[in-house]
């Protein structure tokens, strides 16, 4: 389906009393569409802010993954253009989505986290039996005084209110400090070549004024589908870590268009969002580990072939992508002194070039001072 024949049919799709089937996207027709929302497709020039506004955050489980991410997906981009948002604190980083760490605007730190709070309920729920006799309210409120007088490192923090509830389990202390407020990580952790040890205070504190309220449910979906759809309601809970969000899409239903994927799940979309050609070209792209394309669907079919499920993670930890014709095809890492890729099947002789290109062009924007080679490294197989 070409873009313009996507457009025509779905001027129907989004009418419930049409009577008109909804179109089917294929995967390459889904994997385009993605690709070109998440800014993979074709590099932007939109600022790193706006950037990160629209991806409505970067997964940084790591400090590194960020700048890797944006370096992928913008022209002009520079580490230190990141750097700089996080020290004059118009970013940080905090726990938010599927309760792990993004980088976020201000705005969106203050506003994103009333909403997951659900998500960190759940996480708190599993740690209760270590926090027999503590009142949550009270601790919330010791925690924030701690936090609010000096950042504190976690162990910090496990210690001070250790001393407060001795009969409790610390670490259980210190993740119910996480879930009840909003604690962001203060530089210079997260800053390029600069990081150090994450050390916690409340947005509040840091961003210098309140919390907002939860934004309605139908503003997050709508930006959601911005960047990763055309997407089911289930991939919205996925990359959100929430539940129960049928009805903020049914509420959107006649401002939306809809679609079925290759299985039949329903797929909403914005309208005007672009659907490119499924034979439009992609090139290579380097990702982080934890990058939100491989997270933030249920089904990762439009970006993990279905036989390489599983091979860009063990156990707890995921390794850096390599994407080729915008799927995922391999892996990659930075050694002592060279970039090695690992692909999970052969690349022909052109498709190897294009990569040692893209890997070139990464290594100038993020490492311009350092020298490594590109080398090719055995088919990976695990």
């Amino acid at each position: 389906m070409t873009n313009s024949s996507a457009q025509q049919s779905s001027s129907s799709a989004g009418d419930a009393t049409s009577g008109t089937a909804a179109p089917v996207l294929d995967v390459r027709a889904l994997n385009r569409a993605t690709l070109a929302r998440q800014l993979l497709l074709h590099r932007s020039t939109r600022s790193v802010r706006d950037a990160v506004v629209h991806l409505v955050g970067l997964q940084a489980q790591n400090t590194r993954p960020p700048y890797h991410a944006l370096a992928a997906r913008l022209d002009g981009f520079g580490p230190e253009q990141l750097s700089a948002l996080m020290a004059r604190r118009e970013v940080a980083r905090i726990v938010t989505l599927r309760s792990t760490i993004h980088t976020h605007t201000a705005d969106d730190c203050l506003a994103l986290t009333p909403l997951v709070q659900p998500a960190r309920d759940r996480e708190l729920g599993t740690f209760r039996t270590g926090l027999t006799g503590v009142d949550l309210d009270r601790l919330a409120a010791v925690a924030r005084e701690l936090v609010e007088a000096a950042p504190r490192t976690p162990a910090q923090l496990r210690e001070a209110l250790g001393a407060e509830w001795p009969d409790a389990d610390p670490r259980a202390l210190a993740v119910a400090a996480r879930c009840t407020l909003p604690l962001v990580q203060v530089t210079p952790r997260g800053l390029w070549e600069e990081s150090g040890q994450a050390a916690l205070t409340t947005a509040e504190h840091w961003l210098g004024r309140p919390a907002e309220p939860a934004p309605e449910p139908e503003s997050v979906v709508l930006r959601y589908l911005a960047a990763f759809g055309p997407a089911s309601v289930r991939d919205m809970q996925t990359w959100a870590g929430l539940t129960r969000l049928r009805a903020a899409f049914e509420r959107l239903r006649p401002r939306l268009v809809t679609f079925r994927d290759p299985a039949g799940v329903e797929l909403f979309d914005l309208p005007d969002a672009p659907r490119p050609d499924p034979d439009t070209p992609a090139p290579p792209r380097f990702l982080p580990e934890f990058d939100n394309l491989l997270l933030s669907h249920a089904d990762r079919s439009r970006v993990i072939p279905p036989a390489l499920h599983g091979r860009n993670w063990r156990g707890n930890q995921a390794y850096r992508t390599l994407l080729v014709d915008g799927f995922l095809a391999g892996l990659w890492k930075l050694d002592a002194d060279a970039l090695v890729v690992e692909p999970f099947g052969e690349l022909t002789r052109a498709r190897r070039e294009e990569v040692t290109a893209e890997g070139e062009r990464m290594l100038r924007v993020l490492y311009p001072g350092a020298s490594y080679d590109i080398r090719f490294g055995d088919v990976v197989s695990r």
